[in-house]
């Protein structure tokens, strides 16, 4: 029986600008306690504030998971000529059936203002239009996050409604501005 391709991990890595999308390593746990050390990161998914090495290593091993869970796909952000991890994207099938994927992203404090979660995030987009059933892509970003409103906006995203307390974030819902890019064609 062939697998769905939907749940298979991509051949090539995902690319964009200065990036690619692979899998963690070991060798990632500094960039995910940098992660770690940023007060709002631990509050929008499961990595835990100042997480030690020990826990951004288990943070690592749980990314692996992902795709197995059938959650989604978790990627190291790479620099295309280094390896070096800059952050973390995901492309999420939670709601895969309904033709809908969600994308998120986080970049290293240091490696930040260097459009690295633009190409992350078109890096990421462009995977999601290689798994069938994905005909958008939205992104939730609350409304005083300019920073990460601009990366939508520079990856071709488009700015939708407010919705309010729609998110969980940091223990309470939050409102987020909607941002969907559809597939092309």
């Amino acid at each position: 029986m062939t697998p769905d391709p939907t749940w298979v991990w991509p051949a090539r890595a995902p690319a964009s600008g200065g990036v690619r999308l692979r899998a963690f390593t070991d060798a990632d746990v500094a960039a995910v306690q940098a992660l770690a050390r940023d007060p709002y990161v631990p509050q929008i998914g499961s990595l835990v504030l100042d997480a030690c090495a020990e826990e951004a290593a288990a943070w690592i091993t749980a990314q692996h998971g992902r795709l197995a869970e059938r959650a989604g796909f978790s990627f190291a952000v790479a620099d295309a000529t280094t390896d070096a991890c800059l952050g973390a994207c995901g492309l999420w099938l939670r709601d895969v059936g309904t033709g809908t994927a969600t994308a998120g992203y986080a970049v290293v404090p240091e490696h930040r203002g260097r459009r690295v979660a633009t190409d992350a995030l078109r890096a990421v987009t462009g995977f999601a239009w290689t798994r069938p059933p994905v005909q958008r892509v939205e992104l939730h970003v609350e409304p005083w996050n300019a920073a990460s409103r601009r990366v939508a906006l520079a990856a071709g995203y488009a700015e939708g409604a407010l919705l309010p307390g729609a998110h969980e974030i940091g223990g309470r819902f939050r409102d987020v501005v909607a941002f969907t890019a559809t597939r092309p064609g």
